[in-house]
């Protein structure tokens, strides 16, 4: 049974109803909050809360818990705090307590944020080690956030950041990708990324671990003993000595809606230099593998650059077979035209277009091969 529950998480939800009478109390975090603390309960590790007021002292103690340590660690891995409300002292104890959490993901989608409320989340944010997933969904990003998000990117351990719905437009999108694309370039034409990836770094983790408790000599053995307390503490520092290294290691990044066009005050000129930089991220990263664009109007002859950038990527794979961790390399796809393709993703373009993506030509195939 005791295994059993070692495998059991518990997912805690609070929601106001929609349709709840002004007599009924606000829901309130505190006493979830103090029951996790006081029990030691560790079976929950996400925390969602939506569409809440939430006050100073809540703030407080939820700050307080996620910078836990020792044998009164904070389970928690997952917090959600979407379409909530909190003034600038709660959102600055809340990135003060980040660099000290364990969580894993950061969700705080539709909660409405100026620049001085913005900045103490990115302060919070900066050399963290261990958040993965960061998300601003429908947040009121403008332009000027782009340079701290990209910042914080290259910073942290952040894999997944998830922006669609704000107005970075065509600056702050730029000013986003800048540092990745740069820092991405000089890696793949100086030499092959020598760091680990996160999740090699994660696997050579447990491959340590697992081999510290097997290869280690007993105090039976060695004629010492070591008490619980001594084994526990050098556990911890295996851990800390393995944590993933600072970015940039963004693998997924969603754009989408967020007015990335050619009609800002930059004009056609911003688009291009925003297209130059994205493709320039697209064909020389070595970890990036999806990309949302949807609901943007960046143009044809921006399509037709980043559709270039993916045959030139430095990767025998393309972004929809790394997405599904596919070993094997792609198969390669000419058509009469002389353009090629990976199959697979040509395989699902002419199940609604029928022409070649660069020079419109009618599509039809030429030989398949490696």
């Amino acid at each position: 049974m005791q295994e059993l529950l070692r495998t059991i998480t518990f997912v805690f939800v609070l929601v106001r109803p929609d349709d709840s009478p002004p007599s009924v109390l606000p829901v309130s975090l505190e006493p979830l909050l103090m029951t996790i603390r006081d029990a030691c309960y560790m079976l929950g590790k996400e925390l969602c809360v939506w569409g809440l007021q939430l006050s100073n002292p809540e703030i407080a103690r939820l700050a307080s818990l996620l910078e836990l340590k020792g044998r009164t660690a904070c389970p928690l891995t997952t917090l959600e705090l979407i379409d909530c409300r909190m003034d600038l002292w709660s959102l600055g104890r809340l990135g003060r307590a980040l660099p000290c959490s364990c969580l894993h993901s950061l969700v705080l989608d539709y909660c409405r944020f100026r620049n001085e409320e913005m900045e103490s989340i990115f302060s919070g944010l900066e050399n963290n080690r261990r958040l993965q997933v960061f998300s601003l969904r429908y947040c009121g990003l403008g332009p000027q956030s782009g340079p701290r998000l990209g910042s914080v990117v290259c910073q942290s351990s952040v894999r997944e950041l998830h922006l669609d719905g704000n107005y970075l437009q065509c600056p702050g999108a730029l000013a986003l990708l800048r540092p990745m694309a740069e820092y991405a370039e000089m890696q793949g034409k100086d030499q092959p990324d020598s760091r680990n990836p996160p999740q090699q770094l994660q696997a050579k983790e447990r491959t340590s671990s697992t081999s510290n408790q097997t290869t280690k000599p007993s105090g039976a053995e060695t004629g010492k003993t070591a008490s619980g307390k001594e084994r526990r503490k050098k556990g911890i520092k295996k851990k800390i000595k393995y944590s993933t290294e600072a970015g940039p290691w963004l693998v997924k990044l969603y754009l989408a809606d967020n007015g990335i066009d050619g009609k800002g005050k930059e004009g056609e000129n911003g688009l291009l230099e925003f297209t130059q930089i994205l493709t320039c991220l697209i064909k020389y990263s070595a970890h990036l593998r999806e990309i949302d664009l949807r609901n943007n109007v960046l143009g044809e002859m921006a399509a037709t650059d980043i559709l270039e950038a993916l045959r030139a990527r430095k990767t025998d794979a393309c972004l929809r077979c790394q997405a599904e961790n596919k070993q094997e390399d792609c198969v390669v796809v000419w058509g009469e035209c002389n353009h090629s393709f990976h199959n697979c993703c040509m395989s699902l373009w002419v199940k609604q277009n029928n022409r070649c993506p660069l020079c419109q030509q009618d599509w039809v195939v030429q030989r398949i091969g490696k």
